[in-house]
């Protein structure tokens, strides 16, 4: 006889919806995070898990459900972090189907859902989606607690730390579950045997050396949390504090050298909000890589503020062949009010001295920050295309859950997104925030207009073409031929002013 299932986990899809026709291949396709680190934690603790990754799998909220009877769990989490902080919230409408799916099919086995949105918003979760439970909190000891309860066939589940529940026809939110600290025994995510490891690709852009090499992908952290506070951002919303912890840099290094072992990966992601932190984490980290001796090619988060320039080398040598930098804007005006307090000439230096040391850039930008108006939005895009990063995302500012911006939008009337795909930055419904000055919808054709502007510009092709070749020109003439629809542009700015975006 076959034991019972506990749990399964879910990671769910909707590329489509998410980001139109740039999901077919031009976005990554990573790991889930949260889906390791849980599953995990609770097969430590001796249950049997099993994990669905529908985004990676390409599969549908009925082929999900499907999966879901066949295995008869006595639990399902459906996990809704997503690959970056921002992503939670957008990924709650492909959350829902798949939700929506599962109870058509078999409404016997519950579900929670976890991540940072639900943090977030717990309570309101918990009444609007078509689940039986909610996580306030980052979620592995709660699943644990959750799951010895069902077992028992407890009735009341007031002791499950960090569970939000209906008690007698009302929401309950429990007691916050304590914050795991040990990251390398409690928090490892040595659970790769349950995803399907080749279906997971790098962004186009990590591979403009070689664009064939985008596959074997595997995305790891070295920390989890961000000691900062920018307006803008939702990382702590699960953790209710700004809570940095740490893997030790052993850890790390050892579970590239399985990753590159056993699956072939030269190719890695460390998704830490920011990896570029604390120097002697860092330094050890990457002595480690460069000790194993391996042509990887990583990328990772830092701020221009944390990377100090006699790094860069080691940084290099570790395998880190991109930085993304949180720029942000081009006003030191509207940078200060976002909590991002940087000089200009300061961004231009270091910007400069990484692509010396042979590490290319990523610079990121936002329109549409609260102080924002036609002329700083166009110093942004200036400064974008004075430093002529290898590759730039332009974002719009989006008061997501959990973020300072979200308080600030509900405490102010502004409009928010009508769906949860509303906060995708490439989605058909996208709605960002509006400013002092702009509405939603001009803020948005700026940043669309934006990007055709930078990757068309033939200063930067001519740069690729330089860096990388004449294919990779040709990869990103293709890729900006991409038009992105957009609702509130159409309704609200004329065809003939919109015509480019």
């Amino acid at each position: 006889m076959t034991d019972q299932i506990d749990l399964v986990l879910i990671n769910p899809g909707g590329r489509k919806r998410l980001y139109q026709n740039l999901g077919t291949d031009l976005t990554a396709v990573e790991p889930p995070l949260w889906c390791r680190l849980i599953a995990g934690y609770a097969r430590d603790h001796g249950y049997i898990v099993r994990l669905v990754d529908s985004e990676a799998e390409e599969i549908g909220p009925d082929e999900v459900s499907e999966r879901i009877k066949a295995m008869n769990p006595r639990l399902v989490g459906l996990v809704v972090f997503g690959h970056q902080p921002s992503a939670s919230t957008q990924q709650m409408a492909p959350a829902n189907e798949t939700a929506r799916a599962i109870k058509n099919r078999t409404p016997e086995i519950p579900i929670i859902i976890l991540g940072g949105h639900v943090s977030a918003l717990p309570e309101r979760t918990l009444r609007e989606e078509p689940v039986d439970f909610a996580c306030k909190g980052e979620g592995p000891s709660t699943v644990v607690q959750l799951l010895a309860a069902l077992k028992s066939k407890a009735d009341d589940l007031a002791g499950v730390q960090g569970l939000v529940w209906w008690n007698a026809k009302d929401v309950s939110v429990n007691s916050p579950a304590p914050l795991i600290k040990d990251l390398d025994h409690e928090l490892h995510g040595n659970t790769w045997d349950l995803l399907p490891m080749d279906k997971y690709r790098a962004h186009n852009w990590q591979c403009f050396k070689n664009l064939e090499k985008r596959q074997p992908y595997a995305s790891i952290n070295t920390s989890l949390g961000c000691p900062y506070k920018c307006a803008f951002c939702c990382i702590n919303a699960p953790f209710d504090s700004n809570r940095y912890r740490m893997r030790s840099p052993e850890k790390v290094v050892a579970e590239v050298d399985y990753l590159s072992s056993h699956y072939g990966i030269e190719t890695f992601k460390i998704i830490d909000e920011m990896f570029v932190l604390n120097e002697r984490h860092v330094t050890a980290i990457c002595q480690g890589l460069a000790d194993l001796n391996r042509p990887l090619n990583i990328w990772a988060y830092a701020r221009i503020d944390t990377i100090q320039s006699h790094q860069l080398k080691l940084l290099r040598d570790g395998g880190i062949q991109w930085l993304a930098l949180g720029i942000e804007s081009g006003s030191k005006h509207v940078r200060e009010e976002s909590q991002k307090a940087l000089n200009s000439k300061d961004i231009v230096n270091i910007v400069g001295d990484i692509q010396k040391a042979g590490i290319s850039v990523i610079g990121n930008f936002i329109f549409g920050l609260p102080d924002d108006n036609f002329e700083t939005m166009g110093e942004t895009l200036e400064l974008a295309k004075e430093l002529n990063c290898e590759f730039a995302n332009f974002y719009s500012a989006m008061a997501y859950p959990g973020s300072p911006l979200y308080l600030e939008a509900e405490s102010s009337g502004l409009p928010l997104p009508e769906n949860w795909s509303g906060y995708s930055q490439h989605s058909f419904d996208c709605h960002p925030m509006p400013t002092n000055a702009l509405s939603s919808a001009e803020v948005l054709a700026f940043r669309d207009n934006a990007f055709h502007e930078y990757f068309e510009n033939p200063r930067y092709l001519d740069m690729i073409t330089q860096r990388f070749g004449w294919q990779t020109r040709r990869h990103i003439e293709k890729m900006s031929k991409h038009r992105l629809t957009r609702k509130i542009i159409e309704q609200h700015i004329p065809e003939s002013d919109n015509k480019d975006s």
